[in-house]
C-alpha cells in the first residue's frame, strides 16, 4: 500500500508541476514513516551570442544569437532514516532540452545518479554518479555562473558514473573526502593494459566567515587529463554579510607524451542584495604550450519572485585570432577568438 501511495504521489507530481505553486526549490511528495521524497528542478529559456568564431577543430564557425535551453532538469531526492545516527539516501536527475531542436529526445542526460548511507558520527559514503570530490570542496567557490565562466576544474573532473566517494563529518571546522572512479575495457574487442582508477582527495576548512579547501587529482588520460596530478587550492572569506571574496590557484605539470601543462589564478566576488546578486571574476590562465591569457566573467541575477528569476552573463575568454583556410578557396580568413560571449534568459524552479 505504501509502495502504491508513493508511486501514486511521485506521478501527480510530475503531472502537476506546472501548476505546482511553491516557495522552495524542491516539493515534498511523500514523507511517512522516516521515508521522504522530494521532487525539484528548474525550466531554464535564454538567448546567447558571441565567443569565439572557430571550434575545437579550427573550424570556422557562427557564433550569431540564438535561442537555448540552459540546462533545464528534473530530479528526485530520496532518504530514508535508518537509525537516529544513520541514514539511507538517494538521487536522481536528469537534464533536459527545452528547445524545439530535441522534441523527439528531449531527456538528453542522466546528471546524477547515487546512493549511499550517511551518519553524523562516521561520515557519509555514496557510489554512483555524482559531481566530484574536488569540485564539491575546491573549486565549488568559483562554480556560481549558469553557463560559461568558470576556469578551474569543474563537477566532471574524473568523476560521473562508476565512482565511489567517502565523505568525514564536521570535525571541529575541518572535513576530509576522497573519491575513485573506476575505467575499465570489460567488453572491448581490443583491450588496454587493463582497468583504471582515478583517485582523488581534498580537505577543507571553515571557521566564522573563512572558508580555506585544498584537493588533488590523479587526472588519468581516459578521463580526459595528461596522466599528471593536478592540484588546486580556494580561500573564501565573507567581509559582510551578503559580500564575499575568493582566491584559487590550480595547476598541472606538463607530459611529454600527452601535454596539458598549466598554472591559473582566479580571484572574484560575490554580491547579494535583496532580490539582486552579482557575481564578477578574473583569471590569469598559463598554459605551459601556449600563449598566456586573462579570462574574465561577469553575471547579474534577478529575483522576481522565489521561484522566477532572470539572469544576464558575460564572459570574454581572452582567446587568440587563428587564420582559417577555407575549403576550396586559396586565401585565409581570421577568426576572432575574443569575441564576448553573452547569455541573457529566465529560469523557474520548482
Amino acid at each position: 500500500m505504501k509502495k502504491t501511495l508513493l508511486a501514486t504521489a511521485i506521478a501527480g507530481a510530475i503531472a502537476a508541476t506546472g501548476m505546482m505553486a511553491t516557495t522552495a526549490q524542491a516539493a515534498t511528495v511523500y514523507d511517512q514513516d522516516g521515508t521522504k521524497v522530494d521532487i525539484y528542478g528548474r525550466i531554464a529559456m535564454g538567448i546567447r551570442g558571441g565567443g569565439p568564431e572557430y571550434n575545437s577543430a579550427d573550424e570556422l564557425v557562427s557564433n550569431d544569437e540564438e535561442f537555448v535551453d540552459v540546462y533545464s532538469r528534473l530530479g528526485l531526492r530520496m532518504s530514508h532514516a535508518v537509525t537516529s545516527d544513520l541514514t539511507a539516501f538517494g538521487r536522481l536527475e536528469w537534464r533536459f532540452k527545452g528547445d524545439e531542436r530535441y522534441t523527439d529526445s528531449g531527456f538528453t542526460e542522466i546528471r546524477q545518479s547515487f546512493l549511499g548511507l550517511r551518519s553524523d558520527t562516521w561520515g557519509t559514503v555514496q557510489a554512483g554518479n555524482f559531481d566530484s570530490i574536488y569540485n564539491q570542496y575546491v573549486s565549488i567557490p568559483f562554480d556560481v555562473y549558469i553557463d560559461r565562466g568558470l576556469e578551474l576544474a569543474g563537477h566532471p573532473i574524473q568523476s560521473r558514473g562508476d565512482s565511489i566517494a567517502y565523505m568525514t563529518p564536521n570535525l571541529e571546522g575541518f572535513s576530509v573526502a576522497m573519491q575513485a572512479k573506476h575505467y575499465s575495457d570489460r567488453g572491448q574487442v581490443e583491450p588496454s593494459d587493463g582497468t583504471t582508477v582515478a583517485a582523488q582527495g581534498a580537505l577543507k576548512y571553515e571557521i566564522d566567515n573563512l572558508r580555506l579547501a585544498l584537493g588533488v587529482v590523479d587526472d588519468v588520460v581516459e578521463g580526459g587529463g595528461n596522466d599528471e596530478v593536478l592540484y588546486g587550492a580556494t580561500a573564501s572569506y565573507e567581509f559582510v554579510p551578503g559580500f564575499s571574496g575568493r582566491l584559487g590557484y590550480e595547476t598541472r605539470s606538463d607530459n611529454d607524451v600527452y601535454g596539458g601543462g598549466f598554472d591559473t589564478w582566479g580571484l572574484g566576488m560575490s554580491y547579494a542584495v535583496n532580490q539582486w546578486a552579482f557575481n564578477a571574476d578574473i583569471y590569469d590562465v598559463s598554459p605551459d604550450n601556449s600563449d598566456s591569457r586573462t579570462s574574465w566573467a561577469a553575471g547579474t541575477y534577478y529575483n522576481v519572485s522565489s521561484a522566477f528569476q532572470v539572469f544576464l552573463e558575460l564572459q570574454q575568454a581572452d582567446q587568440q585570432s587563428i587564420s582559417i583556410e577555407l575549403d576550396g578557396l586559396d586565401s585565409e580568413v581570421t577568426a576572432d577568438g575574443d569575441d564576448m560571449y553573452w547569455l541573457t534568459g529566465a529560469r523557474y524552479f520548482f
